[in-house]
């Protein structure tokens, strides 16, 4: 790491600490809004990492960013953080102001239908879709991808939610005026929108992974059973040993996934295969830490008085987001078999000398 990433990773994780407990994490699955949190978020610049110094923001790398978005899912931080990281990159990518405040990604291009500069139709499952400054949309046009900015305001909102009760609202438009329409100089065969939603969904998933195994070997260590720990069982230890090979492996898919993002540039289709393999990994994951993690906690682990569901439920709402794992094999898939079977193996060892 160098000195930047160290700086974000220990700013990152004090704040998100301080200001994630679980009683803010109930009053925000209430509606409250956690102001506190945010400011102190934005006030230290994790909120636009991945702006240029120049447009306000802090000049930081993908990598750099990385620490944040799994920060985020480490503390279960009740707030669209990587979201507005996301689209504040999309903005600045396209040469258009960073606004303050919270911004969010909307995973859609097929419902809503840009003519000038008004759009219409209709967006559902938008992460704070009624509580973000702004909206961000990518939609094709002639071969090239238009970022679009909506203001919270700009259409009709219906509140709903994930089984995390993180806000999912529908957000529906009716030749409403976009604040921005802009040609972002990006190359991409899928939207933008849900390529970065899938890398920030995939590195909160993964610190959410290593926060629920973190929670269930404290847990085996102090709950006894016929005189004795059930760490001290070799069932637990298996188990769990499974869990941890599987929140490393989340999340070093992952790291790779954001080093890809740095070398790409502005060509999103040579990081596409990372974010991919990151958001399968990730999601199959899910499952077997899921899984493991109540088991050994378990009829605790099932409460709400306990804190494991928070990171969960969080778990199992983010899997789906931005594309679930089999959505992305079957990108993966069509790419090898477009390549074709000799290329396989040479494609594979070519990202892996990349990596080194």
């Amino acid at each position: 790491m160098n000195e930047l990433t160290n700086i974000l990773t220990e700013t990152a994780n004090r704040l998100l600490r301080d200001h994630s407990e679980k009683e803010v994490l109930q009053q925000a699955e209430c509606g409250t809004w956690p102001e506190a949190l945010w400011q102190a978020l934005e006030e230290n610049g994790l909120t636009q990492p991945l702006v240029s110094e120049e447009q306000g923001g802090v000049g930081a790398s993908w990598q750099d960013a990385f620490v944040i978005t799994y920060a985020a899912g480490y503390w279960r931080a009740p707030v669209p953080l990587p979201e507005t990281i996301a689209s504040s990159w999309l903005l600045s990518r396209a040469g258009l102001d960073v606004p303050l405040g919270p911004l969010t990604l909307v995973d859609v291009d097929d419902h809503l239908e840009l003519s000038g500069s008004r759009i219409s139709g209709e967006a559902g499952a938008v992460p704070w879709g009624s509580r973000a400054n702004q909206s961000i949309v990518t939609i094709n046009a002639e071969d090239k991808w238009q970022i679009v900015a909506l203001a919270h305001d700009s259409g009709n909102a219906v509140t709903d939610f994930n089984i995390a009760r993180e806000p999912r609202d529908c957000l529906t438009f009716d030749g409403a005026n976009c604040d921005d329409v802009a040609t972002l100089p990006v190359q991409s065969d899928i939207s933008p929108a849900r390529l970065l939603g899938a890398l920030v969904r995939s590195s909160q998933m993964a610190g959410a992974m290593e926060r629920a195994v973190e929670m269930a070997v404290a847990y085996a260590g102090e709950r006894e059973q016929f005189g004795r720990p059930i760490s001290k069982f070799q069932a637990i230890q298996q188990m769990l040993a499974i869990a941890a090979a599987k929140s490393v492996e989340a999340r070093m898919a992952t790291e790779i996934a954001f080093r890809a993002m740095d070398r790409a540039g502005d060509d999103l289709r040579r990081a596409e295969p990372d974010i991919a393999a990151a958001k399968v990994v990730c999601g199959e994951a899910v499952e077997t830490i899921t899984d493991i993690t109540h088991q050994v906690h378990g009829a605790i682990g099932f409460t709400y008085e306990h804190e494991l569901h928070f990171t969960t439920r969080r778990l199992w709402s983010w899997r789906g987001e931005f594309g679930a794992e089999a959505f992305w094999a079957e990108r993966l898939g069509r790419v090898a078999l477009e390549r074709g079977a000799l290329n396989l193996w040479p494609d594979l060892t070519a990202r892996q000398r990349s990596e080194v």
